[in-house]
């Protein structure tokens, strides 16, 4: 470890917010720490790491003295705005992960350079500022070698090189480095944080004096975040499309969305971080860094309503991809950014943890289960996006029917349902409704699947048995709701995707019932817990109960819910996992899919729109 706990660390996840390049994350806390930082990939070893451990590397930047923060993203865009008030003057922070020069509009993240830009812009008066930069690899284990250079430093140790440089001179110690300067008003100050290889491809030294033409600082910074500030934007103006209710929300969250994606691939990941706690103290604590099949086809559903997707075939192929690697067998539920199949899960039992939450977890052994959902969220994005995708290729046509047919197979088994549990597979009613998704969309597109009709007409007759063994036995009149599974009393909040997914309509008469008493016995105020036993809210869960409300007419409530769940925000619009129902702090992973995907598709909902078609 790299023995720097005597810095402050920040235990409140709102804190933080989010950079990308769209191939790997950082996350800033509201104190000017960067206390996350994964380099090259979003699921790399962490080189920055406070975030799970206060000995675990870290980078501030930010007023000596007394000082009052705001901050915001730059319009339309992640780089990030950070204004400190003091006594004796004000300064701006801007910091972003850098796309290459002139990227533009599709190709931003495909091509990047892995640096970390920091500028301090002074505005009024004058400031005296601290910047602190301590690096500890491979998630905390490794103390580089820290070599001193003209302008900052090198930093090795085993695989991996950071250099930085800076426009003002640092002084090195044994763990990074440090100074303080004043800025004043009209003046700029850079920094700059450089990842290579130490060995094998892109092993390419950086000269630490970055990319771009200075404006007032050798390190060229602030040409470099304009640059990319111009190319988030010129993404935007690509893709936006949404003009309904609760705009800027939307717009946010796509933007988040389009953070969290490996644009290589075109893979999403469920999360920027790894074991952030679904309930502090607790061991519900697991790496998020991956591509969850189900979130990714959810996002296309996402994007076509907030950000106009180009391109979705780039998903279908990653999925061929990935999923060629596992032969006849059923795809994976999730694989890495690349396509990677083992994910096998293990403890860093060295980190402390998020607000001393253990264990921190690196890998995801979800990638082994069964969640026969999955191929229903897949088939419902083909459907959306058919007209994007134009004529499918033959490798997608044959694994979208090999879905359905897999669908078909196998919907009468037991999985392990889109919670993941860990115990005991079980009937879950959520699986079964996917599965019927799954057939419904690949009867509808038997088509464009150049399906021959023996086989149509066998989806037709699964798809019909689901549908009745999930009215019949899905049902608890003790409950008087559909239960979680099959012969159950316990109410789950995954039901409420019967209507989105239009299995059944929200009015009807024993879905409403349903969706009510969700409501009353999971809810509290718009926030929905998954289960009874579970303590806290989980976001998507609230923004579905808000799709359903909607869709059954009851627009005033599912208005009052959108607004008092999306206040659960963090002041740069960032949703996370979940909600402590009792202080209203957010928990789990962030920034996440799931919660950003739930808000885009409630305030389409909510725009009157019904079932995109």
């Amino acid at each position: 470890m790299c023995g720097i706990g005597y810095l402050p660390h920040v235990t409140r996840i709102e804190d933080y917010a989010f950079l990308s390049d769209c191939q790997s994350a950082a996350l800033v806390s509201i104190h000017g720490s960067v206390d996350w930082l994964c380099f090259p990939r979003f699921d790399s070893p962490s080189v920055f790491g406070r975030l799970l451990d206060p000995d675990a590397g870290t980078w501030t930047l930010a007023p000596t003295g007394e000082h009052r923060t705001v901050r915001d993203y730059l319009p339309d865009s992640l780089v990030l705005r950070t204004e400190h008030v003091t006594p004796t003057g004000t300064v701006e922070v801007l910091d972003a992960l850098l796309f290459e020069p002139g990227a533009r509009e599709h190709d931003i993240g495909m091509r990047v350079p892995h640096e970390l830009v920091r500028v301090v812009r002074g505005v009024v008066g004058s400031v005296e500022i601290e910047t602190q930069v301590e690096p500890c690899l491979e998630y905390g284990l490794t103390r580089p070698r820290i070599e001193p250079t003209g302008s900052g430093f090198r930093a090795r140790g085993g695989p991996v090189e950071l250099v930085l440089s800076a426009d003002v001179a640092l002084e090195c110690t044994e763990h990074g480095a440090h100074v303080r300067f004043a800025v004043g008003a009209g003046e700029e100050i850079g920094f700059r944080l450089a990842f290579a290889r130490m060995y094998g491809p892109g092993n390419d030294s950086h000269s630490g004096s970055g990319s771009g033409s200075a404006t007032t600082g050798p390190t060229g910074a602030a040409a470099a975040i304009a640059d990319t500030e111009a190319a988030w934007r010129s993404w935007v103006d690509m893709h936006s499309a949404y003009e309904g209710p609760y705009a800027d929300s939307v717009r946010r969250s796509a933007l988040i969305l389009q953070g969290l994606t490996y644009q290589p691939s075109g893979a999403l990941v469920a999360a920027a971080t790894t074991s952030l706690p679904e309930r502090v103290g607790g061991e519900w604590n697991w790496d998020y860094r991956y591509t969850w099949l189900r979130d990714a086809s959810l996002t296309l559903n996402a994007r076509w309503v907030s950000s106009c997707p180009h391109e979705p075939w780039r998903f279908f192929r990653w999925i061929e991809n990935a999923g060629s690697r596992t032969g006849e067998s059923p795809l994976q539920i999730m694989y890495d950014v690349e396509g990677g199949a083992d994910l096998t899960e293990h403890t860093l039992d060295h980190l402390r943890g998020f607000a001393d939450s253990r264990p921190v977890r690196v890998g995801n052994d979800a990638w082994t289960q069964t969640q026969l959902d999955v191929a229903g969220e897949i088939l419902d994005a083909a459907f959306l996006m058919r007209h994007q995708m134009g004529k499918l290729s033959a490798p997608t046509r044959a694994m979208l029917v090999r879905l359905a047919d897999d669908a078909a197979a196998r919907w009468r088994e037991p999985d392990a349902g889109m919670w993941e549990s860990r115990d005991i597979p079980r009937h879950y009613v959520s699986s079964k409704v996917m599965s019927w998704v799954a057939l419904d969309r690949a009867v509808l597109m038997a088509d464009l699947l150049d399906a021959e009709s023996g086989l149509v007409e066998a989806w037709v007759a699964e798809r019909d048995a689901v549908r009745e063994a999930v009215l019949r036995d899905g049902w608890s009149e003790e409950a008087g709701a559909y239960g979680g599974a099959f012969g159950s009393s316990h109410l789950d909040a995954s039901v409420l995707l019967m209507p989105i997914v239009g299995f059944l309509p929200a009015d009807d008469e024993r879905m409403l019932a349903t969706i009510h008493a969700i409501d009353e016995r999971l809810g509290r105020g718009g926030l929905v817990r998954r289960w009874a036993e579970e303590p806290n809210a989980f976001l998507i869960c609230s923004y579905w109960l808000i799709q359903c409300l909607a869709l059954a007419g009851e627009r005033e409530r599912a208005e009052e819910y959108f607004e008092a769940v999306t206040a659960h925000a963090n002041d740069v619009g960032l949703l996370a996992e979940m909600v402590d129902m009792g202080t209203g702090d957010l928990l789990g992973n962030t920034p996440q899919a799931f919660s950003h995907i739930g808000l885009i598709n409630s305030a389409w909902t909510l725009s009157g729109n019904g079932l995109p078609e």
